[in-house]
């Protein structure tokens, strides 16, 4: 197969993350949310038994896995002694362990997954993407699989070493396999009008009103070291204006059955556009 992604034009792909906060508990070193998973693995499974031809992209944050000894160690701003080299070996193992536990959960729902570790494959230069070669992972998605990519460590020619979030990982794979939604599953309903207060969400966001509403965007209220929510805003303001027609959505993925409904077509939560 070439590197022209051929199944592009008659699939619907759309890239889902569940994020770290919502499949672990990120105020506590490594803890699964076990049942949130399982549940999630589920609504996936009967979205593909409703909708045979979704084609998907599936990503996982770090949560309580990597998140923590990434901070410690300041992996992401680079690697050069040898103690840090260890603190990006710790990050890796982490980050692999809870991707070990998401496949097994995702493959006991009946899903047909496989992971690509962004570690194995990706090369970057100063925190971004500059080296993948995609065949391998678009032949997945064309034999039917569920690819799977996670926040990892990659090594970088100017940082020695860093780590890319599942948004910049998304963020190099969409102008590539063009999907038509990007889906970001947490905690939160959506992007607050009002943080902390937290209760009103904002419908839309779009360049023309970032300005406007960027001290409403708050941080992480735990350990993330990949810039917390005003970050994601921003590469999700990005991603749509680098491709033409493309939805981003922030949204919930606490509640039954949200997910599936969400990857059927469902608006919900917060709806990020380029204009």
């Amino acid at each position: 197969m070439s590197g022209q992604f051929s199944g592009q034009d008659n699939w619907h792909l759309q890239f889902l993350k569940l994020g770290g906060s919502l499949i672990t508990d990120k105020t506590k070193p490594h803890s699964v949310r076990f049942e949130v998973l399982q549940r999630i693995a589920g609504e996936l499974t009967n979205a593909y038994q409703e909708d045979p031809s979704i084609k998907l992209l599936l990503g996982h944050g770090s949560g309580s896995f990597g998140h923590v000894p990434a901070k410690v160690h300041g992996t992401r701003n680079g690697v050069s002694t040898a103690a840090q080299w260890r603190g990006f070996l710790e990050v890796w193992r982490e980050a692999a362990a809870l991707n070990r536990i998401v496949i097994d959960v995702l493959n006991e729902a009946g899903l047909p997954v496989i992971t690509f570790p962004p570690s194995s494959c990706i090369s970057a230069r100063d925190g971004q993407v500059v080296k993948w070669n995609l065949t391998p992972l678009q032949d997945a998605l064309e034999a039917g699989l569920l690819p799977v990519v996670y926040g990892d460590v990659v090594f970088d020619q100017i940082r020695g070493g860093t780590i890319l979030s599942t948004e910049d990982i998304f963020g190099y794979l969409a102008p590539h396999l063009h999907p038509e939604r990007v889906l970001l599953a947490g905690l939160e309903e959506g992007v607050w009008e009002d943080y902390p207060s937290c209760l009103e969400i904002m419908p839309e966001i779009t360049p023309d009103n970032l300005p406007s509403i960027r001290t409403a965007l708050g941080g992480s209220t735990s350990t993330d070291v990949t810039g917390g929510m005003y970050s994601k805003v921003l590469q999700s303001i990005e991603m749509a204006q680098e491709n033409t027609g493309l939805e981003v959505l922030i949204f919930s993925g606490e509640m039954h059955g949200t997910v599936g409904k969400v990857l059927l077509g469902a608006q919900m939560g917060t709806v990020i556009r380029s204009r």
